[in-house]
């Protein structure tokens, strides 16, 4: 076998057959990263070489030892920049088990003060590589050169986005992203725990709505508010209502911030926010979901405080200096909206069963129908709770839901959107007109 021929001879069968990649992810990488490029018959479809099919082996290998994909390129780049040939390179050329901080920085910053900008891809670079002690040096680093709301906004916070969005786009792994919030966190709770008591009189309450487990951000704003001198009781991620309702009343807060990331979450927030308003207290609000949606803003009967974390800490004092009166409750459902809703949830089951009958027969669905099923639920719900059921998103559901190594396959969610359209035609009439509606342009969308 020559693994330097590059003669165009393999079929996309045996290339699945002899990597164990799944096509989608083989069109993926040639898209994005150009590696490899196969060529083409006549007919159109993919030829590839023997150098095409050990490329993507060596790419693979990269994965499995916890590369991203997309640092696994860059590497075989830099190998190819240096004149080598990756396939045939020296074990010694790949990344070691540990490697000092100063590697993960650029040559011109490794001799005196690093920008932000690259502390920030150093420290993720790092984390990325699980060397946790070489992470931690360049933080210090960081804090060293830079004040802390600097160093936790731009390479903390943004490193944390950065992951997630690396993740969603399937260029790290779950547990790469998962590592990177949780170095993130730590830091963060240090920091937390060495700041002075608090020197002002007001009082806050920060919490993550119910269900919602991302709590990076409030807990980086209750670090900064913290700074300020604030009194901030953190409750952290999930608080249930209940348990929120008797802290405000054991701790009369001038303000109580609530955090939700996701559609679901937001539904809960905004039915939270109207129970404290009607005991006369004030909330302050934010998250992703409400950057991503605006006009779910006009759902909750809070403040909200601004897209970045910044501009969240300055409305809060904006809030206590001015203590505005609350603001109005947001419109009640319209009687569309209460009618679909009810009987979308007395027909729920039904649809479920419908779809699992459908689907039991097609092992590329079946594995995933629970975790599916239950997001696609949640989202609708929270979409019909909120008025707006267009905010239900088909890729949000599947990205939320399902870890990396399960994620639905185009062709799979293209089947799975038309059995729960069928199923939920079939259960539902005309007072959940627009869910069924709504789930037909998914479908479609999905077919374009």
């Amino acid at each position: 076998m020559d693994i330097h021929d590059t003669t165009p001879t393999y079929n996309l069968k045996v290339v699945v057959q002899e990597t164990g990649l799944r096509p989608d992810t083989l069109r993926a990488w040639e898209r994005r990263y150009g590696l490899p490029q196969p060529d083409r018959s006549g007919g159109g479809h993919r030829l590839y070489s023997r150098r095409d099919i050990e490329t993507l082996k060596w790419l693979a290998a990269r994965e499995k030892e916890g590369m991203s994909i997309s640092r696994a390129v860059s590497l075989w780049r830099r190998i190819e920049a240096e004149g080598r040939d990756p396939l045939v390179a020296e074990a010694s050329s790949l990344p070691p088990a540990a490697r000092p901080a100063t590697a993960y920085l650029p040559i011109e910053a490794q001799g005196g003060a690093a920008t932000l900008a690259q502390l920030r891809q150093a420290w993720l670079a790092a984390v990325l590589d699980f060397q946790e002690m070489a992470a931690e040096q360049l933080l210090t680093q960081a804090f060293a050169l830079y004040p802390p709301e600097v160093v936790c906004s731009q390479v903390l916070q943004a490193g944390v986005r950065e992951a997630g969005e690396g993740w969603c786009r399937g260029d790290i792994s779950v547990q790469q992203e998962h590592f990177v919030t949780e170095m993130a966190t730590r830091r963060v709770e240090a920091l937390l725990t060495a700041t002075p008591p608090p020197t002002r009189s007001e009082r806050i309450l920060m919490a993550c709505a119910p269900t919602e487990e991302h709590a990076f951000s409030p807990l980086l704003l209750t670090f900064l508010l913290r700074r300020r001198g604030l009194g901030v009781v953190y409750l952290g991620a999930n608080v249930p209502q209940e348990r929120l309702a008797a802290t405000v009343t054991a701790n009369n807060p001038q303000l109580v911030i609530l955090v939700a990331q996701r559609l679901p979450t937001a539904a809960a927030l905004a039915e939270e926010a109207l129970v404290l308003r009607g005991d006369g207290v004030r909330v302050g609000f934010g998250g992703a979901v409400f950057n991503r949606f605006p006009s779910l803003r006009d759902r909750v009967a809070g403040h909200f405080l601004g897209e970045a974390l910044e501009r969240a800490v300055e409305k809060v004092e904006e809030l206590l200096a001015a203590a505005p009166p609350l603001p109005p409750a947001p419109a009640p459902l319209s009687a569309d909206y209460r009618a679909a809703l009810a009987h979308f949830l007395e027909q729920q089951p039904r649809i479920q069963v419908r779809v699992w009958e459908a689907a039991r027969a097609i092992p590329a669905l079946r594995a995933h129908l629970d975790a599916v099923n239950a997001s696609l639920a949640r989202n609708l719900r929270a979409a019909l709770a909120l008025g707006d059921v267009s905010l239900a998103e088909a890729e949000v559901m599947w990205k939320e839901c399902l870890p990396d190594n399960l994620r639905l396959t185009d062709h799979s969610a293209r089947r799975y959107l038309d059995i729960y359209y069928e199923a939920a035609r079939s259960e539902l009439d005309a007072r959940a007109a627009l869910v069924i509606e709504r789930l037909a342009q998914l479908r479609d969308a999905a077919r374009a």
